[in-house]
């Protein structure tokens, strides 16, 4: 099992219908450029550690939340299995055919109607095996990986951080964000909200404090990469003022072996993001 740099492992989760939760805010993308004035970078020290929004309590992660930040984010990875190997296939046309095609042969090879109506069902049966069986080795490879130590690659590091949603004295959510130089983009990363506390606005409140942080040390755009597959991650990120640009049908998650039966039976879609804050 290859597990790829933290910097690689650029999944973002958002398993929410949340985009309501908060008013929408269309003209975000013009608030974000004009919050610090042009070609001026805020001081380090005007960056807040905590934020208050709509009753959600956002502050920077301490070493005390680890289980609970793991604990989040182990639940919203599990989640994906049921979505790709179900929800995921009818984003799959080509695989839809391809499974259409195998079970009339299963009919024409053995003439069984019974084996032929059980076709579809061993089909979606090694969809959810080899799903569970990617996801877990993707999940391996980042808690192996940057949320191994949260502290170590997300607090210290320049241009990047870590925050946690806190409500009712709970950690309810999380959302990290890492700094590109390269290109002088930060990238929205590790986003996950409890599933007690869904549909409270809480991911919106968690994404606008990354745009905030990617403002406020004068990044040029904020970048994410998602597979979720849900449309309401989707148009969340949208509500946030984020464009699609790319979007790739073949996606290799890190962990995967891209064995012939691994390529048959697991496929994801990865979408690219990006919000411009300003002009180069």
């Amino acid at each position: 099992m290859h597990c790829s740099s933290p910097k690689m492992v650029c999944e973002t989760k958002i398993v929410a219908d949340e985009h309501e939760a908060i008013p929408g805010t269309k003209k975000e993308p013009m608030m974000w450029g004009s919050t610090a004035a042009p070609g001026a970078a805020l001081s380090p020290a005007a960056e807040p550690k905590d934020v208050r929004r709509d009753g959600v309590f956002i502050r920077e992660f301490e070493r005390e939340d680890q289980e609970e930040v793991l604990r989040i984010f182990h639940e919203g990875i599990m989640e994906r299995i049921p979505n790709s190997a179900f929800r995921g296939i009818w984003q799959q046309p080509r695989t839809q055919f391809l499974y259409a095609l195998l079970t009339v042969m299963c009919f024409y090879v053995t003439k069984s109607v019974t084996l032929t109506c059980c076709a579809p069902l061993i089909l979606m049966g090694a969809r959810y095996y080899y799903s569970r069986k990617v996801i877990q080795n993707y999940l391996d490879c980042a808690l192996n990986t940057d949320m191994a130590d949260i502290e170590a690659y997300y607090m210290k590091p320049t241009g990047s951080c870590f925050w946690v949603a806190v409500l009712d004295g709970r950690v309810v959510g999380i959302v990290a964000a890492q700094g590109h130089e390269d290109d002088n983009t930060v990238e929205l990363r590790r986003m996950s909200v409890d599933s007690r506390y869904r549909g409270k606005g809480i991911a919106k409140a968690l994404g606008r404090r990354v745009l905030e942080y990617a403002v406020r040390n004068n990044y040029a755009a904020v970048v994410l990469g998602t597979t979720a597959v849900k449309l309401a991650a989707h148009k969340l990120y949208e509500s946030l003022g984020f464009c699609r640009t790319s979007q790739s049908e073949d996606y290799r998650l890190p962990g995967m072996s891209r064995s012939p039966l691994e390529r048959l039976f697991f496929q994801i879609r990865h979408s690219r993001y990006r919000l411009q804050l300003r002009e180069e």
